[in-house]
């Protein structure tokens, strides 16, 4: 290995670990300090920004320990510093915390990754019937699935049991990023709907085979009412033209 390049891994090893892994020589200590700051104290802007409900659960001192043991560790392979966040939750031990803590985690994340998401709106008519044609959902959407009540937890509520939770995220036609609560049915509706080939009504037959429910009827005028709703909400856009 040339000079440099041991000189760069000396860097490297110092920078993630001050405390164990020597400065390399001829670098002043003072400068290498400051160093040191800048770079630890960026990485934790973008979690800090990304994770404000995490950190207040668990406190300056234990996110700071958590923060610093990611950068020691983790070997990120994403070049982009929006990637950060990301590359924390795929490193982020289970037992890190609470039982609930990955999952708040990553419920926190979903808002920057739909935010950031590129993609492109599809053809579609506002204006056509949802149960007889076949909806189209925004394309910065997912359907979420949750043991924990993610978006209920914060400083003041921690859960002491699971509580299965469904959540419909999306970024809205003004690029908002919203969150919608909802229950296992309409969560299911939202799944069918995901393939976008199937007719309102059909994916709402589904539904009501799939429950076994005695009044058919019943499942299709609830399926109508949460398309209609899904499409005030800008979950929905319209029909295939």
């Amino acid at each position: 290995m040339l000079p440099f390049q041991e000189f760069q891994h000396a860097l490297g090893r110092h920078l993630r670990d001050p405390r164990q892994a020597p400065r390399p020589a001829g670098v002043p200590a003072r400068r290498m300090a400051i160093y040191n700051e800048l770079l630890f104290n960026n990485l934790t802007g973008f979690l800090d920004a990304c994770f404000p409900v995490t950190r207040r659960v668990l406190g300056e001192h234990r996110w700071r320990r958590l923060n610093r043991a990611f950068f020691r560790e983790a070997r990120c392979h994403a070049p982009y510093f929006r990637e950060i966040p990301r590359e924390f939750l795929d490193w982020l031990p289970q037992d890190s915390g609470p039982q609930w803590l990955n999952e708040l985690a990553h419920y926190e994340w979903v808002e920057l990754a739909l935010d950031v998401m590129d993609v492109a709106t599809p053809a579609h008519d506002p204006q056509g019937d949802l149960m007889a044609g076949i909806p189209v959902l925004g394309p910065a959407l997912m359907n979420l699935a949750y043991a924990w009540p993610v978006q209920r937890i914060g400083p003041d509520y921690r859960p002491r049991k699971p509580h299965q939770t469904h959540l419909l995220v999306y970024r809205a036609a003004d690029d908002e990023v919203q969150f919608m609560e909802l229950n296992p049915v309409s969560a299911r509706l939202v799944d069918l709907l995901r393939g976008g080939n199937q007719h309102g009504q059909g994916v709402c037959m589904i539904i009501a085979n799939e429950l076994g429910h005695a009044d058919p009827h019943a499942i299709l005028n609830h399926g109508a009412a949460m398309l209609t709703q899904l499409l005030a909400a800008g979950a929905i856009l319209g029909i295939k033209p």
